[in-house]
């Protein structure tokens, strides 16, 4: 999400509670050597209504003049919220696979050289801060906030490339022609507009957290965002939120789109479960799919009280989805919502951040089981360092085509390399017009935190990485990544994971944050991330990697001043930078990354940060 501050509540529970927390698992605990297993009852999934919200046209949409907005009081949100941290440490007895002492000194790998001669290689600028402040038309002109951080979304077909970032899109050709955008999200699924600048000034609906998919099996493309009321006079979040899903008509992201919604609020009210402390927030909505089912994963923070929830799992028909799109009210299909929170209970937290997997063009694997969806997550529930990940799988989805879904969720937590809580980036300095003004040095890049990227699926193994501290004994830590490679199998019925693939992504000297791995169905991939620091300007850049080893670090769009956005000058003068970037493989094997980078490009008076496109020919 799109916020200006950075605060951690972790509540400690008592052993007696964590015994009560725990009496409903205990009878279906499996323990096997390194590994536990835990597969889900009935109880843990609820049937939701998806709610329709109509049908309507992407079209040819707006393609912004770039202005020198200079600030206003109504440049930013009016609320600003925290920047959740979806980590929750419950004390309890030892964990089945312990976690490394938090004094474990951080991973010190081996960098990698960093090359301009990039074989295979092309790209282009893709959505700026000035591209989504500037995006909207008609009554939706002049309507969008000034947002940080720039929040990547990407997905491609062999025709089109679609890029979400933050509150805009944009629709290109392969070359980067834009075809469509960049348009407004709130008024591409007609909903107010952010704020209308009138005196006083009116609030519309608050949306943050775009992601993208296209469906090779269906030949379709999905959008979601988070979505939370707000009163138009203050902007004050009300309660009600959503996760709202677009299902283009066609393969053609131009044309026509249907458009759904699921409640998130889950305070009882509406066909929604009361959960604790609700209304809640389903945060960073993280979206993946199979031949069956489209998956959304969600964060589930109370609105109006500090906590923690854990982590939902949404689970839709994709086909009834892809045919409700065409706007017939009779197909709607419904919603199977599964609790995960407490599956990591006994190893030290709630569950946080569960990715869903995609695959790429060409695959055929998740068949298993009559239907698998897998996930990864990781386990770093203290901020510390960890060396655990989870592998997850929901079964029997073809039964998502049925009026009553019988799904079970299994997981099993194994060993990886270390990895832990990141640091923030030191930037190199230059030319910083809002910094200069306002006499105040160079922020330093958000690191976030080491939750898990985005998942990919292909040739039998499960990609992914996270941001991790780095340091060498007697220099200042740093922030690399962390991937992984995961080969998930079964025996007699139970979930089975093996840590196939594993490394590290370093830099001498510097920084590289916010990975995404895209792999085609051959296992050839990209991993794209942010590399900054006191010899880099914020720029776009990748590594080739495979089950066969990975290579250098290659920079796609380079950086040309530091971040010098209005996050960069609050208090701590940390800038929100991320909070993820993507890679995708397309049908013709090559892979499309997006991350960001500072372009030389138009800015506005508050931001300057963009975004950059690239494919490599793997």
């Amino acid at each position: 999400m799109h916020f200006g501050s950075r605060s951690k509540a972790r509540t400690l529970v008592s052993l007696l509670t964590l015994m009560v927390m725990l009496s409903s698992l205990v009878a279906t605990m499996l323990i096997s050597g390194s590994t536990t297993a835990s597969a889900a009852t009935h109880s843990d999934t609820t049937l939701l209504k998806l709610n329709f919200l109509g049908t309507g046209s992407l079209g040819s949409g707006q393609t912004a003049s770039p202005k020198a907005l200079a600030p206003s009081n109504n440049e930013t949100r009016p609320v600003e919220e925290e920047d959740r941290d979806p980590r929750l440490a419950i004390n309890g007895p030892t964990p089945p696979i312990a976690p490394p002492p938090s004094n474990t000194p951080p991973p010190n790998p081996a960098p990698q050289n960093v090359v301009t001669n990039n074989p295979g290689f092309s790209g282009f600028q893709g959505l700026s801060h000035s591209d989504q402040r500037n995006a909207g038309t008609g009554q939706y002109a002049n309507t969008q906030f000034s947002l940080e951080p720039p929040d990547q979304g990407l997905c491609v077909s062999g025709k089109f490339v679609l890029d979400s970032v933050n509150t805009a899109l944009a629709v290109r050709s392969p070359s980067g022609t834009l075809l469509s955008g960049p348009t407004a999200i709130n008024q591409f699924f007609g909903l107010k507009p952010e704020v209308i600048r009138s005196t006083p000034p009116v609030f519309g609906d608050f949306t943050s957290d775009p992601k993208c998919f296209f469906d090779p099996d269906s030949q379709r493309w999905f959008l979601t965002v988070l979505q939370a009321d707000v009163d138009p006079a203050s902007g004050d979040f009300t309660g009600p939120t959503h996760v709202l899903i677009a299902v283009s008509q066609s393969a053609d992201p131009t044309g026509g789109w249907g458009f759904f919604a699921i409640n998130t609020t889950n305070d009882g009210t509406n066909g929604t479960p009361k959960r604790p402390n609700c209304p809640c927030l389903g945060d960073q909505p993280l979206i993946g799919a199979d031949a069956n089912g489209f998956y959304v994963t969600t964060n589930e923070f109370p609105q109006f009280t500090n906590g923690f929830n854990g982590a939902l799992l949404y689970a839709i028909s994709k086909k009834a989805l892809v045919r409700a799109a065409q706007g017939n009210v009779t197909l709607f299909p419904a919603v199977a919502l599964i609790d995960a929170s407490q599956k990591l209970v006994p190893f030290g937290g709630l569950s946080y951040s569960i990715q869903p997997a995609t695959q790429p063009p060409g695959s055929l694997k998740g068949r298993e089981n009559n239907g698998t969806e897998y996930f990864l997550s990781a386990l770093d529930f203290n901020a510390t360092v960890d060396n655990r990940i989870a592998a997850w799988a929901l079964t029997n989805t073809r039964s998502l085509d049925s009026s009553i879904p019988d799904l079970k969720l299994s997981f099993t937590v194994i060993r990886s390399q270390l990895y832990g809580q990141p640091v923030n980036v030191v930037q190199k300095d230059g030319s910083r017009p809002q910094g200069e003004s306002l006499g105040l040095p160079a922020g330093k890049l958000s690191g976030n935190d080491d939750r898990m990227n985005q998942v990919v699926y292909a040739g039998g193994l499960l990609w992914a990485g996270v941001n991790t501290i780095i340091q060498k004994p007697g220099e200042d830590a740093r922030v690399g990544i962390a991937f992984f490679g995961v080969t998930p199998s079964w025996k007699k019925g139970q979930l089975q994971a093996t840590l196939s693939e594993k490394g590290y992504i370093s830099v001498a000297g510097n920084s590289v944050v916010y990975p995404s791995i895209g792999v085609n169905a051959s296992g050839k991939g990209v991993a794209t991330f942010t590399l900054a620091g006191p010899g880099f300007f914020p720029s776009t850049a990748y590594l080739p990697i495979s089950r066969f080893g990975s290579g250098d670090v290659h920079i796609a769009g380079a950086g040309t001043a530091p971040e010098d956005g209005f996050t960069c000058y609050s208090a701590g003068g940390v800038c929100r930078w991320g909070d993820y970037s993507a890679a995708v493989a397309a049908p013709d094997g090559s892979i499309w990354f997006a991350s960001e980078s500072i372009p030389n490009t138009p800015r506005t008076a508050l931001a300057n940060w963009g975004t950059f496109i690239g494919r490599v020919h793997v």
